[in-house]
């Protein structure tokens, strides 16, 4: 059954918000109020809300670095991970963990790069090459 994850965060200002969601990472605005405003997430809602951002700490193990947890993203393959990354860092993104490959020649091989929205909301972008292999085991 085909399904469209949903996902509400806090965020501290929705201009902000709008510039980064819909200009650097290109996502389409749906409805909007002004104390919230909906995206479109490369097909998945996210509804952005007025208040203060979830508290994160770098806890997470990723290959030899700490990264934030909690944190959301995405997973793309690899021809539309590799656009956004240009774009992030077109836009001067401060990445967490910079873009690289995961696992390379191994079975579960992926891309991944972490970085924070203006409001410090971790995301992380996985890439792979066919999206088959998102569970392929270690």
């Amino acid at each position: 059954m085909p399904s469209i994850f949903h996902f509400a965060f806090n965020v501290r200002d929705l201009d902000t918000a709008r510039r980064f969601y819909g200009g650097v990472l290109g996502c389409a605005e749906g409805r909007s109020t002004d104390t919230w405003v909906d995206f479109d997430f490369f097909g998945h809602q996210i509804s952005l809300h007025l208040g203060e951002p979830f508290a994160t700490a770098r806890t997470g193990h990723v290959g030899d670095a700490l990264v934030p947890m909690p944190h959301f993203g995405l997973i793309l393959e690899l021809p539309q991970w590799q656009a956004m990354a240009e774009r992030l860092q077109a836009a001067g993104t401060d990445f967490v963990l910079k873009p690289q490959v995961r696992f390379e020649g191994q079975s579960g091989e992926q891309w991944t790069m972490f970085f924070l929205d203006p409001f410090g909301n971790p995301i992380e972008v996985k890439g792979f090459r066919s999206l088959d292999a998102v569970y392929a085991r270690q």
